[in-house]
């Protein structure tokens, strides 16, 4: 079905101008739909349409799904007051009003995070019963014991008396590996090397169930979805 939607809520969901703005842009002759400059401050276009604003094509897509490089230091929100969020680094052209981090990286933790505005699909993709898998890579500060790696796979009880879920670990040596879980409680990872008196050194999410991080982005560095990454995020 062909959406029709006001061309000024679409520059201001997008954050690209403002509706006074847009009047202006309006006025100025900067805006054009299939190669007219338009002079209806009221008109609505259709996913069809080709929009350029002062020669640049305006994407119309409702939703947009991003993925991003998550590095260091930077915190899983769409406002903090004290560190620079995930949002905070997204290039200019991927803003849109209401994007959210689907999920969370912990500050010290790096890797593939997907960032959307489409709220529907993340809840199901987060929902505890969908049970998706994530896979991180982790570095070890000492060997871990080959014995007790099948105890670590069936799951543990914390300290603090949590029971984690049974998870997948494959070892590279003593030191490195991955490993895929199904839920992402508060530092879980960190806190189930800790039961064994190891501290992670290092921790990289690589994938979101089917959806794997893109090894040509450098941390920091974000792109688009792909089509086929989209029906996967939203399956």
């Amino acid at each position: 079905m062909v959406f029709m939607e006001r061309l000024d809520k679409i520059f201001s969901n997008n954050c690209i101008l403002s509706r006074k703005d847009f009047k202006k842009a309006v006025k100025a002759k900067d805006v054009t739909v299939n190669g007219d400059i338009i002079s209806d401050q009221d008109i609505k276009v259709s996913e069809d349409d080709i929009v350029m604003y002062k020669g640049n094509q305006v994407s119309l897509e409702k939703y947009i799904y991003i993925m991003l490089n998550k590095p260091l230091g930077v915190v899983s929100s769409t406002d903090d007051k004290e560190n620079k969020t995930v949002i905070d680094i997204l290039p200019k052209e991927f803003i849109r009003k209401d994007l959210f981090p689907c999920g969370r990286l912990d500050k010290d933790t790096t890797g593939l995070l997907i960032i959307t505005n489409d709220g529907a699909s993340a809840h199901k993709r987060l929902s505890p019963k969908n049970h998706v898998e994530k896979s991180y890579y982790f570095e070890l500060k000492e060997p871990f014991k080959t014995s007790s790696i099948e105890k670590l796979e069936n799951g543990i009880t914390l300290k603090d008396g949590l029971a984690t879920k049974p998870c997948k670990v494959e070892f590279f040596t003593k030191t490195t590996g991955i490993i895929t879980i199904t839920e992402g409680k508060y530092h879980e990872i960190r806190r189930m090397f800790a039961y064994f008196s190891n501290t992670i050194t290092s921790l990289k999410r690589i994938s979101f169930g089917d959806i794997k991080l893109d090894e040509n982005l450098k941390e920091g560095e974000a792109r688009l979805l792909t089509n086929e990454e989209i029906e996967i995020f939203k399956e």
